[in-house]
């Protein structure tokens, strides 16, 4: 009856009309799709081209924190690697190299083992006060920094660790522990505790099964808050400001006083640098992630 009236009133039946729909559907997603990436692609650029302009700046072979006529030219002769020999040579920058990699890896085996700590306890059902006590571990992430800084040197200056090596790696676990805290109770969430009953059914103390059942499922985690806090330490400024002093200068803080004393396009291969880093820790954690969920 439909086919005889679609015949009759000259309209094509559903089985002409039906692709056409889907044609418009699929036109629409497309155009949805193109759309939304376009989107992303011009957000990425906002966000990312003023640190990416810093890259081509360090290669200025002038000391000079602006493109010379040289460079838009892409001018072979305009460009140099004087300032990045200038950061190996130069006394001052080698060692805020060493004390921030000291630092900085001092810092994140503390934060790592205390925020590993006290994550499984946290995970464990048994804890009294979990939340109260989980926005006390995150509440450096979530303070102000200038606040948490004045209130570390007041603190460690009274107890004698101010302009400390000792103190600054006090003061970096304290704010990197908040990253491992999260990211290894994201991994716990997953974990079947029933593995580690089974362990202690076998026989093996809680340590031996900790060790060799609980930690290898949980490492992505514990790798990727560790990554975190080395970076919080690497990358902090505000509280070595505070706390450190002439023989404790990190990188972050030569770099800020080279801003106010000296500027030097020195200071923008380091920035390259910091990039590069940057770039790789991400690149390792989305790594570990793919490596947790497969």
């Amino acid at each position: 009856m439909s086919a005889a009236t679609g015949a009759a009133t000259g309209t094509p039946s559903g089985a002409a009309t039906g692709p056409s729909l889907t044609a418009r559907l699929l036109r629409g997603e497309t155009l949805g799709r193109f759309a939304y990436v376009a989107f992303c692609t011009l957000v990425f650029v906002f966000l990312v081209a003023p640190i990416v302009v810093i890259v081509p700046l360090s290669f200025n072979a002038e000391p000079y924190f602006t493109f010379t006529e040289g460079m838009l030219r892409l001018d072979p002769e305009a460009y140099s690697l004087r300032w990045y020999r200038e950061i190996l040579e130069n006394e001052v920058w080698t060692r805020s190299l060493v004390n921030s990699l000291v630092i900085g890896v001092s810092a994140t085996a503390l934060a790592t083992t205390l925020g590993t700590l006290a994550a499984l306890g946290l995970a464990s059902g048994a804890m009294p006060a979990r939340r109260l006590v989980m926005g006390l571990l995150i509440s450096p992430m979530i303070t102000p920094v200038i606040i948490s800084a004045a209130g570390m040197f007041f603190f460690y200056s009274s107890i004698g660790l101010g302009q400390t090596h000792l103190g600054l790696i006090l003061a970096h676990t304290a704010l990197g522990i908040p990253f491992v805290v999260i990211t290894v109770t994201a991994t716990l969430s997953g974990f079947d505790s029933n593995l580690t009953r089974a362990a202690a059914s076998l026989g093996a103390p809680p340590l031996y099964a900790f060790r060799r059942v609980q930690l290898p499922l949980i490492a992505p985690g514990v790798v990727s808050g560790a990554l975190f806090a080395f970076a919080t330490s690497f990358d902090e400024v505000v509280v070595a400001l505070f706390m450190a002093g002439v023989e404790q200068r990190t990188i972050p803080r030569q770099m800020w006083a080279g801003i106010r004393e000296q500027i030097s396009p020195a200071i923008l291969a380091v920035a390259t640098f910091l990039i590069v880093f940057a770039g790789l820790l991400l690149v390792t954690v989305a790594w570990l992630r793919r490596r947790a969920r497969g």
